[in-house]
């Protein structure tokens, strides 16, 4: 506020200044330019005669009959600065002591003066001009006006400026106050909500008070602190459910490792179990570190592809044969479906698309192998290859849809897992300019389409 009316009320009084002084100049130059005018006419009459006596007859009838005697007086002074003739009726031999007369004399040249009437005090202004018979100045001949209608005219029009001006000044102070009280104010509260939403705060909701851009920030302010927060508890619950996920093979791999070096198993069967689980428990923390590596890859920007021309279908069909013969020991029959049209090879990573279906097959056995049944189908729509994976299981409670594909989110699932899969997938599906796209599939299951472009 302080700032700001300082600045206003700076240029405002410069502009006062400068409009006072164009004034003054304005009034002050064109009342000297006329009398300077006037003068010089009277001063060019008055040269003609050749005798003072002609000249001072003349003059005698000049001022007796001089038609502006209302407005201005004019004086006939002698060489010796004593009043000659006065249209004011000033007395003869009276004597004028100021500088115009006495220059015009010694110079013999026209001469202005502006200040205060020795004897009445009134601000006036003079021009004096020598009058010359026959090469001697013989006297002066001498306009006078009174500049008190020109100055009270300039002071009241430096009144009226001085008050636009003040009025200006409330205008600003006013808006000023309407500014901190609509922008300033809600933008201070915006800064210590941020403030401590930055120190822990996350959550923190702030008062909407108005519709317009602060209204809109207030939102975008709020909404993030949710986000935050969200974030931050997903992450929580990440991180709580890896360290219960590396517990648990860990202990299987140890309490079975201690157990087969200790040598109490005798049975060959018995062994070969604990072998075994040791085995599927070193694979699922292998996987698990890989989530991370690709989470931490993306985390820190260098997850990259390697693209290239590559056969989509045959990457698919060995990925389901990899899977086969495991899903059937589990009880799983994993069915694939090829329309037979025709697909061109397409841009791709072929290591990094592989993974997207290992990662979609896990999840479809862990989350729907309860019905015993994954489709799997590939063909083409309108320029683009369309993978779909489909499973028999629950489905996908309508809530957790919109958040399945989100870092670390694991809804509502008791299943296994560390809530990284899906959103690697659909990163590395992004970033080959496809679409991943998971709906709950009519008739029970969950349905995962992948449209991949066949150009870049």
């Amino acid at each position: 506020m302080f700032n700001s009316i300082s600045a206003v009320l700076l240029i405002i009084l410069l502009a006062v200044c400068t409009f006072s002084l164009v004034l003054f100049n304005y009034f002050y130059s064109s009342m000297t330019a006329s009398l300077n005018a006037k003068a010089q006419t009277a001063t060019s009459f008055f040269s003609k005669y050749d005798t003072r006596e002609e000249y001072l007859r003349n003059a005698s009838y000049f001022t007796s009959s001089f038609p502006d005697k209302d407005k201005l007086e004019l004086q006939f002074i002698s060489a010796y600065g004593r009043i000659q003739f006065s249209s004011y009726g000033l007395a003869a031999g009276t004597t004028i002591d100021t500088p115009d007369i006495s220059d015009a004399i010694s110079t013999g040249r026209m001469r202005t003066w502006t200040g205060r009437d020795p004897e009445t005090r009134e601000h006036i202004m003079a021009v004096s001009s020598p009058a010359v018979l026959n090469g001697q100045v013989v006297g002066v001949i001498r306009y006078v006006t009174s500049l008190r209608t020109v100055d009270r005219h300039i002071a009241l029009s430096v009144v009226s400026a001085i008050l636009v001006g003040t009025g200006i000044v409330a205008m600003v102070y006013f808006s000023n106050l309407y500014f901190i009280h609509s922008i300033v104010d809600p933008v201070a509260d915006l800064t210590r909500a941020a403030q401590r939403i930055a120190a822990g705060s996350y959550g923190v909701k702030i008062e909407k008070k108005f519709d317009d851009e602060i209204g809109v920030l207030t939102d975008t302010i709020n909404d993030m602190s949710m986000k935050i927060r969200q974030s931050e508890k997903l992450k929580s619950e990440f991180l709580s459910s890896v360290s219960h996920e590396l517990r648990t093979p860990l202990t299987a791999i140890n309490g079975w490792s201690e157990t087969l070096a200790s040598g109490e198993l005798k049975d060959e069967e018995e062994v070969k179990k604990g072998l075994n689980i040791i085995l599927s428990e070193s694979r699922r923390l292998t996987k698990m570190v890989e989530e991370l590596l690709e989470f931490s890859r993306l985390e820190s920007g260098h997850f990259t592809l390697q693209i290239e021309p590559m056969d989509i279908r045959a990457e698919l069909e060995e990925s389901v044969y990899t899977y086969q013969e495991f899903f059937r020991k589990k009880g799983i029959e994993l069915h694939y479906e090829d329309s037979g049209e025709e697909i061109p090879e397409i841009p791709g990573d072929p290591e990094r698309l592989k993974q997207v279906f290992s990662n979609l097959f896990d999840n479809a056995a862990k989350h729907g192998g309860s019905g015993g049944r994954i489709d799997v189908s590939i063909g083409s729509q309108e320029n683009n290859v369309v993978i779909r994976i489909r499973d028999y299981g629950p489905g996908i409670p309508e809530e957790d849809l919109p958040q399945v594909k989100l870092m670390f989110y694991k809804g509502s699932t008791k299943a296994r897992g560390s809530g990284i899969g899906l959103a690697v997938c659909e990163d590395i599906v992004t970033r080959h300019n496809g679409r991943l796209h998971i709906s709950n599939a009519q008739g029970g299951g969950t349905l995962v389409t992948i449209v991949l472009p066949m150009r870049n």
